[in-house]
């Protein structure tokens, strides 16, 4: 069986070029975008003009004293509301455009956008203890002055974000009920590696966010990478995690699916679930990098098929048609549902 699968991988490779040209098909016919190589809509480091309802706020970290800044709206609606806490991608910051600030202030609830000692390569950024320290003083500071529901606070990200959101669920000192990552890394010594041969700046950013000459620090690497961290079982209990990626990401966007697959897996080892349908198999890991296409009849979210989809308690994974990104109504619509 172990040699059966060994092959399966050798085809995967030779295939790799000729796959990466049919999914442009594929993807046109089920009107999934391609990525825009200049501007990546979920990695777009551009400044935009915010609506002036968001105001800059500043937050003093008590770890170092660093000032933090961050967009925040809160609600005018007298009763207490949800609180949105959208997380910027790799190599965005406070400032990135970000779609779900004007569906929050649509629905009048509140929304912070913090950020977290900035893009991804820093020693003090990329998930470190001051940056996920600064997202929960970030999500203090919202509690502390707006008008929050504090037993519906929210924590949303894609790409970057989505990694930042998975180190959140399993550090973050608040009760929040839902994270919803989306397109996510979360190890970066693979990501080192696949940022590397694909000839991408990710590679470099590594680097240099985890204090490394030339030679990838592993020690780092991994410190920052929450497929190494010990999962938080009891928060579980209470907190939901909701794992989505696009089935063409790594081959129409960065973060190749196994990222999010493996993390799902790795929760389930950690919460001691011997159930091996609940897992993704390494068949229908192979098959999903193969085909790219669903493995059987899983329903939609929003207008995508969903190519797979496995669930356990408050975790559940979804593979979808799609790429290197949010489907952003869906997921604000997920969380306050």
């Amino acid at each position: 069986m172990h040699n059966k699968y060994l092959q399966r991988m050798v085809i995967i490779f030779i295939l790799f070029g000729h796959v990466y040209f049919a999914q442009n098909k594929i993807s046109k016919e089920v009107g999934v975008k391609k990525t825009d190589k200049k501007h990546i809509k979920f990695d777009d480091t551009r400044k935009i003009k915010w609506s002036k309802s968001f105001k800059i706020v500043e937050i003093k970290s008590k770890l170092d004293s660093n000032i933090q800044m961050a967009y925040f709206f809160s609600t005018k609606q007298k009763e207490p509301q949800p609180l949105i806490v959208s997380l910027h991608t790799w190599s965005g910051d406070y400032t990135q455009k970000d779609n779900l600030a004007k569906m929050c202030k649509a629905k009048n609830i509140n929304y912070i956008h913090p950020n977290f000692r900035g893009p991804n390569w820093t020693i003090n950024a990329c998930c470190s203890k001051l940056a996920l320290n600064d997202i929960d003083e970030a999500i203090s500071y919202a509690v502390d002055n707006g008008n929050v529901d504090t037993s519906k606070i929210y924590v949303v990200g894609v790409s970057g974000g989505g990694y930042a959101t998975i180190s959140m669920f399993m550090k973050s000192k608040h009760n929040v009920k839902k994270f919803s990552a989306w397109a996510s890394i979360t190890d970066l010594t693979e990501w080192y590696v696949q940022s590397k041969i694909r000839k991408r700046p990710y590679a470099e950013h590594i680097l240099k966010c985890t204090d490394s000459v030339d030679k990838l620090n592993t020690k780092i690497a991994k410190s920052k990478s929450p497929i190494f961290w010990k999962t938080p079982i009891g928060k579980l209990k209470n907190s939901k995690l909701s794992i989505h990626v696009g089935v063409y990401d790594g081959i129409q966007g960065s973060v190749p699916i196994t990222h999010s697959i493996n993390f799902y897996n790795k929760v389930l080892k950690d919460l001691g679930v011997t159930d091996s349908s609940k897992y993704v198999s390494d068949k229908e890991k192979l098959d999903l990098l193969e085909f790219r296409k669903p493995l059987g009849n899983f329903g939609n979210i929003a207008d995508r098929k969903i190519c797979l989809q496995k669930e356990y308690g408050n975790v559940k994974l979804t593979v979808f048609v799609g790429n290197h990104e949010m489907i952003e109504e869906y997921a604000l619509d997920e969380l306050l549902k």
